[in-house]
């Protein structure tokens, strides 16, 4: 196709607003939360949120997907050369590579509950048909759902301004978080968390201000006008005497009594934060380990198996849903998650699983040589699929009579 060709059949979702055909008028009413959701929280001034949001979303940018054709007869997967494996791959948009869009969209979709990914330049229109290719594509926070469409905020990398859309729900892909009820429901575990923290930070400035928080009991009544001058002339001279001594130490009568008003409170909280960290690492399939980068292999394999898998799962599942036509579906077009499992394999087991697969014809030398870092070798028997403790002539006989000999 020319240049030509690609700028007439260009689409861009900020300019198409200004066509008579895209504007909606009778798409019923508005709300500017989901139907069946709350309205997600934010937790942007929460740094123990933060965190969790970014190590989850850097994994999950982590997994390789791609576009691929599979064959129905051999369930051969065949990539495709498509503009949206492109932007899953290289270049989501200007500002943003495939990695980057991804970290940034399992990040939004924790922080706001559900988001929507739009393409914003096309190759066709996606108002008119399902035959278009992606150009570029961006993450939106959706403001007002409607029945078949939703008002999305999105940049205009044009303008530098975030504009608001309105589009229909079959070109947006709607990405919800599958972990919603834990942490964008008001009453969930992260929203408590988050609350107590606040309350222990409040409780650690209250004992940090300088405040005794006592009570001083004198040997009198304190009724009278007159008493109570007294008592507070006897309180500003008390006040005196900590503040003028370098080490904070005044006296009191032999009459008198002090009482301390505050109690420790920090240490309850602080227990409350432990227990509901627990349930919240508990539910997300999380350990301490994996944080500080000393997780086993087993509990490396569950986070990734209740936390990682799930979320990537929800997103090839939409995009396949919207940015690939019904009939490229039908002929076998998905999108699918990669994840190198011997990344998880101790250096030490590699060999033994290397061996095992070469000699079960599982994987070919240049294959295992790809996960152990290496460059493909060049002679032709490392792309064989033959088990190299068999004597060539035997592998090579087709007659199933053939006695399989050791090798020579």
């Amino acid at each position: 196709m020319g240049l030509g060709s690609r700028i007439k059949r260009a689409w861009n979702a900020f300019n198409s607003q200004d066509k008579p055909q895209v504007r909606f008028d009778n798409i019923g009413p508005g709300n500017g939360v989901p139907y069946h959701k709350l309205q997600a929280r934010a937790y942007h001034e929460s740094s123990f949120a933060n965190t969790i949001f970014n190590r989850i979303a850097i994994d999950s940018s982590m997994v390789d997907i791609l576009d691929v054709k599979i064959d129905p007869t051999n369930q051969n997967q065949e990539p495709q050369t498509s503009g949206l494996q492109r932007c899953l791959a290289e270049e989501a948009n200007i500002d943003q590579t495939g990695r980057e869009f991804v970290h940034d969209l399992v990040y939004s979709m924790f922080d706001e509950g559900v988001v929507a990914v739009v393409p914003v330049e096309t190759k066709g229109d996606p108002l008119i048909s399902e035959s278009y290719d992606i150009i570029s594509m961006r993450i939106g926070k959706i403001l007002q759902w409607y029945p078949r469409h939703v008002r999305v905020q999105l940049y205009n990398d044009q303008t530098g301004l975030y504009e608001e859309l309105t589009l229909p729900k079959a070109m947006v892909a709607i990405i919800e978080n599958p972990l919603y009820e834990v942490i964008n429901a008001q009453n969930g575990t992260l929203a408590r968390i988050v609350r107590k923290m606040a309350q222990m930070d409040q409780a650690d400035d209250i004992a940090s201000s300088g405040n005794l928080n006592l009570i001083l009991q004198l040997p009198y009544v304190v009724k009278t006008d007159i008493k109570k001058k007294q008592a507070k002339e006897r309180l500003e001279q008390l006040t005196e005497q900590l503040n003028s001594n370098n080490y904070g130490i005044g006296y009191v009568d032999g009459t008198e009594k002090i009482t301390q008003l505050s109690r420790p409170v920090s240490n309850t909280l602080a227990d409350e934060v432990k227990y509901l960290t627990e349930q919240f690492f508990n539910a997300l399939g999380l350990t301490q380990n994996v944080f500080d980068g000393t997780a086993s292999e087993v509990e490396m394999r569950a986070y990734y198996n209740r936390t990682i898998d799930p979320i990537v799962e929800r997103v090839t599942a939409e995009f396949t849903r919207k940015f690939i036509s019904k009939t490229a579906r039908t002929q076998g077009r998905k999108l699918v998650a990669y994840r190198d499992p011997f990344k998880l394999v101790p250096v030490e087991q590699l060999a033994t699983i290397a061996d095992t697969f070469s000699r079960n014809a599982i994987l070919s030398p240049n294959e295992i040589r790809k996960i152990v870092g290496y460059g493909p070798n060049n002679q032709p028997e490392s792309d064989q699929l033959i088990n190299r403790n068999i004597a060539a002539v035997n592998q090579d006989t087709a007659s199933p009579s053939t006695s399989m000999g050791a090798p020579e």
